[in-house]
């Protein structure tokens, strides 16, 4: 990541939880996939409970794109020029 003269950016990575909200949830699925031999049709409830949490965590995503610390800054560096 760059500098740019006059512009200030901020990796959002940094501030990101550290966990992985989904992890437990896929790591179950894929068992049960390992154990069933690959048979989608009898792992249907570890399945939807996956993508359940996924569903979720693309809608927390989406809540206010203006609340982004990297457009508070860009606003803030245009107050300084």
């Amino acid at each position: 990541m760059g500098r740019k003269a006059g512009l200030i950016r901020v990796n959002p990575k940094k501030f990101a939880p550290a966990g992985k909200p989904c992890l437990k949830d896929m790591v179950t699925f894929l068992n049960c996939l390992a154990l069933k031999h690959n048979s989608d049709e009898k792992c249907v409830q570890t399945r939807d409970a996956m993508y359940a949490c996924i569903e979720a965590q693309k809608m927390q995503a989406k809540k206010n794109p203006y609340k982004t610390l990297n457009y508070h800054l860009q606003r803030l560096s245009k107050g300084i020029k």
